[in-house]
């Protein structure tokens, strides 16, 4: 019997292994052939693993004893910055290029334990430094909607695997919207949870205050299994937050307030993306959901906050990778050399360029006058979102703006790095306040002859994914 699992949900393929329709074997055999056929085209993959389907068989065995659980023997693809002990992890560099993990992140523990089948890595910008998936050391992933574009990044390939069928569902990583990027280009959706939900131990840290492991699906229920498997307390990781903060009641609410700050975005925004934008918050009026403007006074500060705190706390985390403990070791005349010949060698333009700007913004003359600024703005930040959730006067419920200021761009048209950073005006708040946010595809646009898809991004009150999911799947009924 031949299956199109790519038109199935996580929810019908958990259900088709559970009531024996096909095998995890049978399934896992399909999206590899999957990736066979489409993968030296949009390159989403660095490596499949050489043991898929002997992970496969041991999830069938195990839901032959009737031990399966919510994702036993469902395949999911890997951003390549989350360790698996024994596998190569390269983070998209050549500094790690033939690194192999010591061990595996808590994440894949967790997944593991559930049964999932690992599909293999994918690619990424070096060490998450991207918002196109341009700036890996090894290949250029393609939009699998224009192959000409790019898919976003830096979860780029987890995005376009996706989008592709090559993987039923992908976990990224999300900086400043590297999970919600790509989903808005690639047409999926993509979920950065609130800060400390997910724990990042295994995640190799690009800014440890703002990154945030996430799933990117086809659907808002497939994001929503996968986080709930993954979510939880970690005593490995200090800043994941504690079981007894979780909400003990999800919100039955089926209508919410929604805020539109338009004073962030009405400039600078595509015109088609923006009417895109318009019409979905129209239709979910029509479902009883009410529209409020609202101000966020300090957001505009947003990006350039971000652009002091991530690359600051790039420095410091990269520090580690000097080709003595691991990775790339370039023989130099001596210490020093090694040092240098080695990150010089190992490290891409884009990673050496903010390296250098976050040492410079750390040195002893300007810390106070950058980084110190910039976390001073990144408190007033918090402080007008925490202000526009204040349920106690005359608060929203959710946040929505656009995801991305404009569809997919081509390969190669944003060489200006200045130009780059502009993509993630949108999802970075998230990051810089600790707040999930959700993109959900809101249709297409058609750019320059070619039909695209665009996204739809809401941010909720700390802890309060369930309202993302619950205005997810109303957009997803709209269109």
């Amino acid at each position: 019997m031949s299956i199109e699992f790519t038109t199935l949900s996580l929810a019908e393929l958990v259900e088709g292994l559970s009531s024996k329709d096909f095998s995890a074997r049978e399934l896992s055999e399909g999206y590899l052939k999957i990736i066979d056929d489409k993968n030296s085209d949009v390159d989403a993959y660095l490596e499949v693993f050489d043991d898929v389907l002997r992970q496969a068989d041991k999830a069938d065995k195990r839901l032959k004893r009737g031990e399966g659980s919510t994702l036993t023997g469902i395949p999911i693809a890997l951003k390549d910055n989350i360790l698996i002990e024994g596998k190569h992890v390269s983070a998209g560099s050549k500094i790690l290029e033939k690194y192999k993990a010591a061990y595996s992140a808590t994440v894949i523990r967790k997944l593991k334990d559930a049964g999932a089948v690992f599909l293999g890595r994918t690619n990424m910008d070096e060490f998450a430094m991207g918002s196109s998936t341009e700036h890996s050391a090894f290949t250029i992933t393609k939009n699998p909607h224009d192959m000409t574009r790019v898919p976003g990044g830096s979860s780029g390939g987890s995005a376009a695997a996706v989008a592709s069928g090559m993987a039923p569902v992908a976990l990224g990583s999300d900086t400043g919207g590297s999970i919600r990027q790509p989903a808005s280009f690639c047409g999926c959706v993509g979920l950065k949870s609130t800060y400390g939900t997910v724990s990042r131990h295994g995640l190799i840290a690009l800014g440890s205050s703002l990154d945030q492991i996430g799933p990117i699906g086809r659907t808002v229920s497939d994001v929503e299994l996968v986080f709930n498997v993954i979510r939880g307390e970690d005593p490995l990781d200090s800043t994941s937050i504690p079981n007894d903060r979780y909400p003990r009641e999800v919100s039955q609410d089926t209508t919410y307030t929604i805020g539109v700050p338009r004073g962030f975005f009405e400039r600078g925004v595509d015109r088609e993306v923006l009417l895109q934008f318009d019409k979905t918050l129209k239709e979910l009026e029509s479902k009883g959901h009410t529209i409020k403007d609202i101000e966020l006074p300090n957001v505009k500060y947003c990006l350039s906050a971000y652009y002091i705190i991530m690359p600051a706390e790039a420095s410091t985390n990269l520090a580690r990778f000097d080709g003595v403990r691991y990775g790339l070791h370039v023989e130099g005349e001596n210490l020093f050399d090694d040092y240098v010949k080695s990150r010089g060698r190992g490290f891409g333009k884009e990673v050496r360029r903010r390296i250098l700007l976050g040492t410079y913004i750390l040195s002893a003359g300007y810390y106070d006058t950058y980084y110190g600024k910039a976390n001073a703005v990144r408190r007033l930040i918090k402080d007008d979102f925490n202000q526009a959730f204040d349920v106690s006067g005359d608060g929203v419920d959710v946040i929505a703006t656009p995801t991305t200021p404009t569809p997919a761009f081509g390969i190669g048209e944003k060489s200006d790095p200045l130009s780059m950073y502009l993509s993630d005006i949108f999802t970075v708040p998230a990051n810089i306040t600790g707040l999930p946010a959700l993109s959900v595809p809101m249709g297409t646009v058609l750019d320059k002859g070619a039909t695209l898809p665009v996204g739809f991004q809401i941010t909720a009150p700390i802890l309060c994914e369930d309202r993302l999911f619950a205005i997810g799947k109303s957009i997803e009924q709209i269109h």
